[in-house]
């Protein structure tokens, strides 16, 4: 049986070891004076219970036996091979395996096979086929010897809903788990391969140099053989996109949340929040497309009839696309915190004689100040982590300048180049992407930490 088939037979048996649980509890119970029955807990959490008896034992199983059935099964196979084969290389017994799991895959292609590797991809198919057969047999077996051992549970006197209840605390802690551990390995593999790379460039360098051209030359007699990776430029170019396009968003975003919420009417704004919103569903393709054939044509032009010089890829047309882009981050959800505002605040201020704008100003704004804040960072992390707007509207020039009229680039930019392609992670020039997403982590921590400040200092006003 295939996986989904499993799956699916377990879904059935879900279903019925509850109705059958649920049934067992209410032919169990007795009726007591005043109109109950002596049951502990209610008749659905008996059913749930040889549920979790029935399903989790099994899905257990289901998915160790899955996630070992490959690699015990490749090892298994490749122990069978000649000793020529076995004798290769790392990188060469990978392309075997791979070769073999592809034969196994698509049998079509046996007919050019190597004999050698014919036979292990037979040998394979026939391990896995033995493998998914007894996989399905157990598995439906431990379902079923659970539907009996949870029914045997069912009894007036079992505490079913603690017992269903501690099952799903632990389900949440292990989601909770799951996510945080997530967390923690992203940060120590980044880490990682970021003390590669500085083991092979000085921190200061990277960190304070002002030159960025990571290529390094086929011979060792050219000019720049070793790489330039002062990261300054990408770091500059990322702060000047991100301030022309908070410089757009937060405040046409701030505002139009303030008359969504506080002047316009229910009609108006069944109509104003959704259109608005649909600018977040735009693919970012779709925008770079936009800036580099709109825009930034529109700039260079209105440029050079002020005289000014214009670049074709210009750090204000990606800015100014990228800010109209993450408008609906900021108006969204500062919609949501200024109506989470107590009417009961406003009322008060309008019962002291102030006016609209001046509640506005003097109370719905202060007290919704922390998810204001909220809103910002997440607009911000937006448009530090955008790329693809970038790289169409402002190019992939790493240059120092603060001239929104120039072509620069940014560091989501080159971590994407720096990844793209066959790349050996044993060289400068690829552990650099590392070293770049290490820093873009440290500059949203201090985000966020001082996000966390401002949130503390103007809470204890209004808590």
């Amino acid at each position: 049986m295939s996986t989904l088939g499993i799956l699916l037979t377990l879904t059935v048996l879900a279903a019925f070891s509850y109705y059958i649980g649920r049934k067992r509890s209410l032919a169990l119970a007795t009726p007591v004076k005043r109109g109950g029955n002596d049951l502990h807990s209610l008749p659905s959490y008996y059913g749930y219970l040889v549920v979790i008896w029935a399903i989790i034992p099994a899905l257990l199983v289901f998915v160790l036996w899955s996630s070992l059935e490959k690699p015990l099964l490749t090892s298994s196979m490749m122990s069978h091979l000649p000793a020529e084969y076995q004798d290769k290389s790392a990188d060469e017994l990978s392309l075997t395996t791979n070769r073999i799991h592809n034969l196994a895959d698509d049998p079509a292609q046996m007919a050019t096979a190597e004999p050698v590797l014919k036979a292990a991809a037979e040998e394979y198919q026939q391990m896995r086929s033995m493998s998914q057969n007894i996989k399905t047999l157990l598995v439906l077996a431990l379902a079923i010897a659970g539907i009996f051992i949870g029914l045997r549970y069912v009894k007036p006197k079992t505490r079913a809903r603690n017992q269903v209840e501690r099952v799903v605390q632990f389900l949440m802690i292990g989601c909770a788990s799951i996510a945080i551990l997530t967390t923690v390995g992203i940060v120590f593999s980044v880490l990682l391969e970021s003390y590669r790379f500085f083991g092979h460039v000085p921190a200061t360098d990277f960190l304070f140099g002002t030159h960025w051209s990571p290529q390094t030359a086929m011979r060792a007699d050219q000019a720049g053989s070793s790489g330039a990776f002062g990261a300054v430029p990408l770091f500059v170019g990322t702060l000047l996109i991100s301030f022309i396009a908070l410089l757009v968003a937060v405040p046409l975003g701030l505002m139009s949340a303030i008359y969504l919420s506080e002047y316009a009417g229910p009609q108006l704004r069944a109509y104003a929040k959704p259109a608005m919103e649909v600018l977040a569903g735009i693919p970012t393709v779709v925008y770079g497309f936009f800036a580099a054939l709109t825009v930034a044509p529109f700039i260079r032009n209105l440029g050079e009839s002020l005289g000014l010089s214009v670049a074709s890829e210009s750090a204000l047309a990606a800015g100014l696309v990228m800010g109209v882009m993450i408008i609906p981050f900021m108006s969204s959800l500062s919609d949501d915190v200024i109506n989470a505002v107590p009417q009961s605040m406003r009322d008060g201020s309008y019962g002291m004689g102030a006016t609209k704008s001046e509640t506005i100003k003097q109370v719905i704004l202060p007290a919704a100040l922390p998810g204001i804040v909220g809103a910002f960072l997440l607009a911000a992390s937006r448009a530090i982590g955008e790329t693809m707007i970038v790289v169409m509207a402002a190019g992939l020039a790493a240059n120092l300048t603060i001239n929104p009229l120039e072509s620069v680039t940014t560091v989501t930019v080159y971590i994407v180049k720096l990844l793209t392609g066959d790349q050996e992670f044993d060289s400068a020039k690829t552990l650099a992407a590392f070293a770049l997403g290490l820093s873009l982590f440290v500059v949203t921590l201090i985000l966020n930490v001082v996000a966390l400040h401002i949130v503390r200092k103007y809470r204890e006003q209004y808590d």
